[in-house]
């Protein structure tokens, strides 16, 4: 009942009008292994970080969340570094130093649901390892994924929309922003993608329109739900808490697990709502502070949901 979490993680320096206004711990698939286990889960997280002063935070900070950190992770030469550039919305333009390699299978037991996402699934070297270990552990385990575009870090488009064609192909569960989408293929709708993604293998496809909600698919149709009613603060980790939400309310409903593959294939509409909800009020938890500051348990449960998700 684990779940393993494969993927960068790095600190993000955030700055507003070239003003450094701080340092945080950050990376998509960090954000929703530290985000799981913040909503109980127990976690996992196969990364690939240094042991400099960057690192050694990294790890503090993940071992505080309750999130395992499996063996072999601490190999890098340095930790990467990630600037986050804030316009006036709060939202974030990104630019990356940071290096993605992996090398053998982790010391972890076969997980109930794997996730990883954005540079680990496109970076080489380590893509081709994070691939290899997601064809190992679906055997077991549900697969996520959010492609979570880093377009500063491609030097060849057609590679890494290849690279994650055949992810896609893999995943149960896929999440996407509408700017991942455009990028991937922007002569057609994010929808007119979902519907092809659809038709790959997945489950369930879920595309996020930031302040304009979500649209969620699965084989019995198609639900909408829109955005959380709340003073944005920045939207730095929301696709992550989004997708960490949306794993957790799965979770939740006991569809996760290969031996769950044909349940979640058969997941209807009204539990698709319920699903994309709990996402959606875990990212708006989430934009409504500093930082990729993801919610846990007492957070969600103590959230005033009727105002939120009106």
């Amino acid at each position: 009942m684990r779940a393993l979490v494969i993927g960068e993680a790095l600190i993000d320096i955030v700055e507003r009008d070239g003003n450094v206004l701080g340092e945080h711990v950050g990376g998509s698939p960090l954000n929703v292994a530290v985000g799981l286990a913040r909503l109980g889960r127990s976690v996992d997280f196969l990364t690939h970080i240094g042991t400099d002063g960057y690192g050694r935070h990294i790890a503090e900070y993940v071992k505080s969340s309750g999130v395992q950190l499996v063996s072999g992770s601490t190999s890098a030469g340095k930790t990467g570094t990630a600037r986050a550039a804030l316009d006036a919305s709060g939202s974030a333009t990104y630019s990356f130093d940071i290096e993605w390699a992996l090398a053998g299978t982790p010391e972890a037991a076969p997980p109930l649901v794997v996730h990883t996402g954005s540079i680990a699934a496109v970076l080489e070297p380590g893509c081709l390892a994070t691939k290899a270990l997601v064809d190992t552990y679906r055997l077991s385990a549900t697969f996520t994924f959010d492609p979570n575009i880093r377009p500063a870090l491609v030097t060849d488009a057609d590679a890494a929309r290849s690279r994650l064609d055949r992810l896609l192909e893999r995943a149960d569960v896929v999440k996407a922003s509408s700017e991942d989408m455009h990028w991937i293929d922007p002569t057609r709708t994010p929808e007119q993608i979902a519907t092809a993604w659809l038709a790959l293998g997945p489950s369930i496809v879920v595309v996020t329109y930031g302040a304009d909600g979500a649209v969620a698919m699965c084989a019995a149709g198609t639900v909408r739900v829109p955005a959380g009613n709340v003073d944005v603060v920045d939207t730095v980790g929301a696709g992550d808490a989004f997708m960490t939400g949306l794993i957790d309310a799965l979770w939740s409903m006991d569809l996760l697990g290969a031996e769950r593959r044909p349940q979640l294939r058969a997941i209807g509409t009204e539990e698709l709502t319920v699903a994309t909800r709990a996402a959606t009020l875990t990212s708006a938890l989430t934009v409504a502070r500093a930082g990729a500051d993801l919610p846990d348990r007492v957070d969600v449960d103590h959230a005033p949901v009727s105002d939120i998700l009106s």
